[in-house]
């Protein structure tokens, strides 16, 4: 079934033939204690060896493919060990190196006869990067091209320095991008990773590690290595130590597969059965001999792996593999014992084993059997190889059986540019081809370790070819548990906080509540909403602060719209009744014209409540410009004019009898308007200056809590325009309060001076209470509410004192006592005042003293009520002939 050995070699197997292939497999792992080599590996040595000898019968029996032409081979053992594969690689190159036999002579003084060495044309190998690298650097000198079959270091990418090398797997450059995508699918972003020492683990870690920082959003915990020869207790060591980070739960491996199993023990060693989320690369993929006794421990690992398929044609070719028909394998008798566990003879590998090998055990039947990982990438390399030889034989031998001339040397940079050339379809039916730098595309199965209750085993939960597609779905961590496990160093924040990354870890981070009125403008900044808008419930945009104004129903409007209202109804009762009386001597002593006056100035400060109640728009705000000052200006200058009028005539008289000028009816209505013109003038000024118009103020009610927050609809009547507008009303009363008080003196029966007094000091004192209570809740909440409802209770007070003390009683006579509401019969007063005035009379006496004459005179003014409001004449008549004590 394949060519015969000619020669059996210590550590390597020769196989005849017109073209050498080199081969490179680690068939024993690293020895200790300064031995070089270790106990055999079943799957990747063995199994991958006969696969390239395999692979090899296979070419040589097919006649398209190197017709008339046999490949053999020189396979080498490296012993999964740079220093060692180094020292093996040199007898490839030994026919390279041309030998000097001057200084050399035989025995009987001839020239010594060199054996001529097997000329190498290209190697196949080999498994471990750090391997390849060392090897590659050898056989670059010597132009032999070498095809990898499991090299995996990015470093290799590197075509200026390992220029004769290629590889038909993927780079770990891939490999780390499929890794840093299968992380942040299942949404981790604080991982540790785990390296061998050596080029494989420690440039796939550098590879993930670049990813990341290239990528964002996945942050190293940790990176540890484990050393090639560790100590005891080292692994117990790495495991303390990645549990230093125990939210970084996914542990990211680039390690061979005797430190798999050593981490996984340790794991298990220190109960940490289920903490740890591996993600492991190609050197786990599916293999069984990693979980083996450590099932627990490796449940949920996530593996990468080459995308491959198994070659049939090799698991019969293995199959019937024996003691006797495999001669050309040197290392097939360790193999035959290790397999079944008995040992062959008296020198047999197993000297402990309790049976003797029998020759007739069979591989599948009497021992447990599954092809391994790279047996498809191993047959791919030597196909790869040999397709490469029959494009260089094809273009210098067209047409010429077997090798001709210009193939007896064959240039290694020649056959290079044809292996960078080669694309076929490979043992497993996807293509074999190579990129520039000799890497073959990134093509993935993604494993994962399940157990449920009655199996364990890996099972493919997605793919990878430049992108991921992976299948959530299957993925299962414990037993029947499907919740995806984390791996992240700090929660999401929720919303409405922001996040503040701790420094130099931007995976890393801790909340912060947007407070007041910002809100979470992204994912790490908060920021000040705009000053009409508060944030929303949860504080990730701004809605429009809810716009308030003094409603009807609220208790701050029905309180001064229910005095309003008594107000309203009392005066307009006054002035039914006063119109209803309007010739009777009580209303007329009253001054008509004033009182109309005086009642229109009170019914408006009542009436003004409403219009400081209602939702202000411009109609409303331009009413309250007008008669928000205009009642209280209405009733003081009134009151101003009947004061001063009173204040005039008696000082007048004392000292001479001309009557002062403007004390006439129509003289105290020009002056009552003229003073209330003032007012007017003002408002026309201040329509022109600023027009009326709504705003809402948003500083009013700006509470610490945005969700009570409200922006107040108001009229932009500022407090500097409210004090102007009614403090010239202010004025007026301020004045009208001065003549009350320099009038107290007069007689009471001559004038209204006592109680417009009492009507003035009232309204001081209302008004003096008026302005701390106003202006001292500026900065309240209920700020709009006390201000109105002060103001509007204030004006109706004010009017509701001049009502009171002005009207009232006169009310009460008219009405309750109209016996008191008629004139006096008794003699004129113009006829007593002309016998007064007869001064003939009043000298001398005749039968009537003057005493007697001015006692009646007095008397008589004092029962009429006309007299109340005399001429001036008589006025001041009066004041001469009844002077007050």
């Amino acid at each position: 079934t394949g060519v015969a050995p000619s020669q059996e070699y210590a550590h390597s197997i020769r196989l005849d033939g017109d073209i050498i292939l080199g081969g490179l497999f680690p068939v024993h792992s690293r020895g200790g204690g300064g031995v070089p080599c270790g106990e055999l590996k079943k799957e990747k040595g063995i199994h991958r060896l006969e696969a390239m000898m395999f692979a090899i019968d296979l070419i040589n029996k097919d006649p398209e493919l190197l017709p008339n032409i046999t490949l053999g081979a020189r396979i080498l053992d490296t012993c999964s060990r740079d220093t060692y594969a180094l020292e093996q690689s040199l007898t490839f190159v030994q026919a390279l190196i041309e030998k000097d036999g001057s200084d050399v002579r035989c025995a009987n003084g001839d020239p010594p006869i060199f054996a001529k060495p097997d000329k190498i044309v290209g190697v196949i190998g080999a498994a471990a990067s750090s391997v390849s690298i060392m090897v590659a650097n050898i056989l670059r000198l010597f132009k032999i091209p070498q095809i990898s079959y499991a090299s995996t270091a990015p470093e290799l990418s590197d075509n200026t320095r390992y220029d004769f090398f290629s590889r038909v797997v993927p780079p770990d450059s891939y490999q780390a991008q499929a890794m840093m995508d299968i992380v942040t699918a299942l949404g981790w972003n604080y991982v540790s990773t785990l390296a061998s020492e050596g080029n494989y683990g420690e440039s796939g870690v550098e590879a993930f590690v670049q990813i990341s920082r290239e990528m964002g959003g996945v942050c190293i915990a940790q990176s540890l290595k484990i050393p090639r020869e560790p100590k005891p207790g080292e692994f117990d060591k790495i495991v303390m130590r990645l549990l230093e980070t125990s939210n970084a739960r996914a542990v990211i491996m680039f390690a061979n597969e005797d430190d798999i199993r050593r981490i996984l023990d340790a794991a298990k060693r220190n109960n940490q059965t289920g903490h740890f989320l591996w993600v492991a690369s190609d050197s786990w993929g599916s293999k069984i001999s990693p979980v083996i006794g450590q099932e627990k421990v490796a449940e949920g690992a996530v593996t990468i792996m080459p995308k491959r398929a198994s070659v049939d044609a090799f698991d019969r070719y293995f199959r019937s593999r024996s003691l006797s028909n495999n001669r050309r394998n040197v290392w097939f008798a360790e193999f035959w014992e290790e397999n079944f566990g008995c040992k062959l003879g008296m020198h047999g590998k197993r000297p402990g084993s309790p049976k003797k090998c029998t020759g007739l055990e069979k591989v599948g039947r009497d021992s447990g059997y599954e092809q391994e990982g790279k047996v498809q990438f191993v047959m791919d390399a030597v196909y790869a190889m040999a397709h490469a030889l029959h494009r260089m034989h094809r273009e210098l031998c067209y047409g010429y059986p077997g090798l001709c001339p210009k193939m007896a040397n064959i240039d290694g940079k020649e056959l290079l540019s044809h292996i960078r050339a080669v694309n076929f379809n490979g043992s497993a039916g996807t293509p074999v081809v190579f990129n520039e730098n000799g890497d073959a595309p990134g093509r993935y199965d993604i494993f994962q370790y399940q157990s449920n209750r009655t199996t364990r085993g890996y099972r493919v939960i997605g793919t990878w070819t430049n992108k991921l597609d992976i299948k959530m779905g299957l993925m299962q961590w414990r037993a029947s548990d499907r919740s995806l496990p984390a791996s992240v160093c700090s929660v999401p924040c929720r919303m409405g906080e922001r996040k503040k990354i701790v420094k130099g870890v931007p995976c890393c981070w801790h909340c912060e509540r947007c407070e007041g009125y910002h809100f979470q403008a992204s994912e790490f900044s908060c920021e000040l909403c705009p000053y009409e808008q508060r944030p929303d419930a949860n504080r990730t945009g701004c809605q429009d602060i809810p716009i308030i104004k003094l409603e009807w129903h609220s208790p701050w409007a029905v309180i001064p719209v229910f005095i309003s209202m008594l107000g309203i109804v009392a005066t307009t009762f006054v002035i039914v009744t006063f119109v209803r009386h309007n010739d009777t001597p009580i209303v007329r002593a009253s001054g008509r014209e004033m009182s109309y006056v005086l009642l229109t100035g009170i019914f408006l400060c009542y009436a003004i409540t409403f219009l400081m109640i209602a939702a202000p728009d411009v109609g409303v705000c331009s009413f309250r410009r007008i008669f928000l000052g205009l009642g209280m200006c209405f009733s003081y200058a009134a009151l101003l004019t009947k004061t001063n009028r009173i204040h005039r005539i008696f000082e007048q008289g004392k000292k001479s009898v001309t009557a002062p000028r403007f004390i006439s009816p129509a003289s105290q209505l020009v002056i009552t308007f003229s003073l209330i013109s003032v007012q007017l003038l003002g408002v026309f000024v201040w329509f022109v200056v600023d027009p009326p118009h709504t705003f809402v103020d948003y500083g009013e009610q700006r509470t610490q809590d945005p969700a009570a927050a409200r922006g107040v609809l108001k009229c932009d009547i500022s407090d500097l325009s409210l004090i102007c507008s009614l403090g010239y009303s202010i004025l007026l009363m301020v004045t009208c309060t001065v003549y009350a008080i320099k009038t107290r003196g007069v007689p009471e029966t001559f004038n209204e001076a006592k109680p417009i007094g009492f009507t003035m000091y009232t309204t001081c004192i209302i008004w003096l209470a008026f302005i701390p209570i106003f202006f001292g809740t500026a900065q309240s909440a209920e700020r709009m509410y006390i201000q109105t409802t002060t103001l509007t209770i204030s004006l109706s007070l004010s009017a509701s004192v001049s009502l009171g003390m002005l009207y009232m009683p006169k009310v009460y006579v008219i009405i309750f006592h109209p016996e008191q509401n008629v004139p006096k019969r008794k003699r004129s007063f113009k006829a007593i005042v002309t016998a007064a005035t007869m001064s003939g009379k009043l000298q001398k006496g005749g039968d009537r003293p003057n005493g007697e004459v001015k006692t009646e005179l007095c008397e008589s003014m004092e029962t009429n009520s006309d007299l109340i409001f005399p001429s001036p004449t008589l006025l001041f008549l009066l004041m001469k002939l009844c002077p007050r004590p």
